[in-house]
Formats: C-alpha cells, sequence, structure tokens
C-alpha cells in the first residue's frame, strides 16, 4: 500500500510539472496555481504538499525543462548526423526560452535568491554543446576550432537580441551554417 502511495505522488507530481509547463508556455500570463491544480486532475492541497510556493512549482519545471533541452542533444545525435542535430537542438532551445516567458518573473527571483545559478545552466548548456560538437568534429561535418562556450555565448546573445522566436531559429541557422564545415 505505501509503495502504490508513493507511485501515486510521483505521478501526480510528474503531471503538475507537465500541466505547469504547458500553462506558462501558452503565454497567457502568470497561470493560477489553482488553475494547474485543477488542469492536472489534483487538489490545491496536493499541488502545496509537492510545491510549497510557485517559485518552488517554477524551479521545479525550469530544472525539469532544462534536463529534457541537455538529454535532447544525446537523443538527437541517435536519429541525425551532427550538423542536423545541432540545428534541431538550437531549436529546442529557442522554444525552451520562448516558453519561459510566463515565468519570467518568479526565475528571477530564484535567481535572485541563489536557488538557482545562472553558472549551472550555462554549463548545462555548454555540456550539451560540447557533445554536439565532438560529434559533429569527428565526422567532419562540424569545424574543430569552435568552443562549446563560445556557442552558448552566441546562443544567449541571440535569443537577448531577438524580437521573436522566429527570428532567433533564423539567427540559430545562421550560428550553425559558421560551423559547419564547407566541402568543396
Amino acid at each position: 500500500m505505501a509503495e502504490s502511495g508513493r507511485s501515486d505522488a510521483r505521478r501526480n507530481r510528474e503531471r503538475l510539472l507537465q500541466v505547469a509547463a504547458a500553462a506558462y508556455a501558452a503565454g497567457d500570463g502568470v497561470p493560477s496555481l489553482e488553475a494547474i491544480a485543477r488542469s492536472a486532475g489534483v487538489g490545491i492541497g496536493t499541488l502545496y504538499r509537492h510545491f510549497p510556493t510557485r517559485e518552488a512549482l517554477v524551479e521545479a519545471v525550469y530544472r525539469a525543462e532544462l534536463a529534457d533541452v541537455v538529454a535532447a542533444a544525446a537523443a538527437l545525435l541517435q536519429r541525425h548526423p551532427p550538423a542536423v542535430a545541432l540545428r534541431r537542438w538550437l531549436g529546442r532551445y529557442a522554444d525552451f526560452v520562448a516558453a519561459k516567458t510566463g515565468m519570467a518573473e518568479s526565475l528571477r527571483a530564484i535567481v535572485d535568491n541563489g536557488t538557482v545559478q545562472a553558472g549551472d545552466t550555462r554549463a548545462n548548456l555548454t555540456g550539451a554543446v560540447e557533445t554536439l560538437l565532438r560529434a559533429g568534429a569527428a565526422d567532419g561535418s562540424l569545424r574543430t576550432d569552435i568552443r562549446p562556450d563560445d556557442v552558448v555565448c552566441s546562443m544567449v546573445g541571440i535569443v537577448l537580441a531577438s524580437s521573436s522566436t522566429a527570428q532567433a531559429r533564423r539567427m540559430f541557422g545562421l550560428l550553425v551554417d559558421g560551423i559547419v564545415t564547407k566541402r568543396d
């Protein structure tokens, strides 16, 4: 019986994270915690047992989605050549950033209080980019003189300078064009 209770709690937590991520990504402003709980099919008490504050929920959503973005690098390499995987991964990153709009205020608060370290996020992204660049260097499709931290710096600059996700995606395409080896 205790095992069933723990598995129910895990399912409820995962469902809350999925619903919250979708609600924040919808871009309809900051969703109420009550609406998130209702959409997840649980009571507000269940939400608060897992996430005692809005910031705790946002942190959990952010960490889960960042882990998904980072893991996507290796998964894309299993299905695509490195240059294609890099392009698709950057598209996935653009979507990740765009989905954070509704979480902006809470994200700022958890960065300001030190709960989430910007350096940790950057290190995770750099590791994913390094995986992609190494694969491309190994098969000769991507330049070998490109540093992963330079790509991440470019990604951040593109996101900050872009007026839309579509523009960021186009600019990411230009970035990849500069990384792909030219074959005659």
